[in-house]
């Protein structure tokens, strides 16, 4: 099913995806003085800058039911997959565009899909569809064969200012954090949800304990995606440590866009997996 359309939110980190029909609704960085729209445009350095130097509350807002349907375009089969339900209400406005878009458009097909994540693992899922609607196969079996894609997501902070601002972690355990150097590790849950894994002091043994965790997550090789918020040495020297245990792991790194830029924060690393 080559006419098939993907389309993902601006959580994905992605802005293009080759071989295939894509669009991506944008979401907000949203302060008291300052709005930043996660689009193409944006300029993720100078918004971290902004934040890392802002007091008051930030937070973000979701894509609308109309950004929804400017992405769909006129597309009779889309697949649109969205960051968890749990940071954003982003799934819930996908679900109103796709009532309206197919009242209005008689036969068309869209299924949104909770990733339960964001970033990487939603863009491991993407392609995933691509590569099954590449190989022709039916509305139904590219669903199927997503459902049975397994893959998992892991986050390194060196800061969680804005997660405590947020109300996602506590403000004197963020603010530890910071003066103590460090690197907090976790995953996305089965829930969708933040959840915590193991506290390490200092970068070297973050990204050590980082390849554990992905052992124990259920990785054994195949596809790793490192996206990073202004920190690249350190993606770098993960991606090696990776392909140091796992020599056929397939590893890329990315940068992070807006949205994942203000939750990981400077220097934070969201890593995807297959598992």
């Amino acid at each position: 099913m080559n006419n098939i359309k993907i389309v993902l939110d601006s959580s994905a980190n992605i802005t293009q995806l080759d071989g295939v029909d894509f669009a991506f609704a944008p979401l907000t960085i949203e302060t008291k003085e300052r709005s930043f729209v996660d689009d193409a445009s944006l300029d993720v350095a100078e918004m971290v800058e902004f934040l890392y130097n802002y007091k008051d509350r930030s937070s973000t807002s979701c894509p609308n039911a109309a950004d929804w349907l400017d992405a769909f375009g006129d597309a009779q089969n889309i697949i649109c997959i969205t960051i968890t339900g749990s940071l954003s209400g982003s799934y819930s406005t996908a679900c109103t565009a796709k009532r309206l878009y197919e009242a209005k458009n008689e036969g068309s097909r869209v299924e949104i899909i909770d990733s339960l994540s964001t970033g990487p693992e939603i863009v491991l899922m993407a392609e995933k569809v691509r590569e099954l609607a590449m190989a022709d196969r039916s509305f139904d079996e590219i669903l199927d064969g997503l459902r049975a894609y397994g893959t998992q997501l892991l986050f390194v902070l060196e800061s969680m200012k804005n997660l405590a601002n947020n109300g996602r972690v506590s403000k004197l355990a963020a603010k530890a954090a910071g003066l103590l150097g460090i690197r907090a590790i976790g995953k996305a849950s089965d829930r969708g949800t933040l959840e915590m894994l193991s506290k390490n002091r200092g970068s070297e043994k973050a990204l050590e304990a980082t390849v554990e965790h992905i052992k124990e997550m259920g990785f054994v090789g195949g596809k790793v995606r490192i996206d990073h918020c202004l920190n690249p040495d350190a993606a770098e020297a993960l991606a090696k440590k990776i392909k140091d245990a796992f020599p056929a792991a397939l590893v890329t790194v990315a940068e992070c866009r807006g949205l994942c830029s203000f939750y990981a924060e400077m220097g934070g690393l969201l890593i995807g997996f297959e598992a």
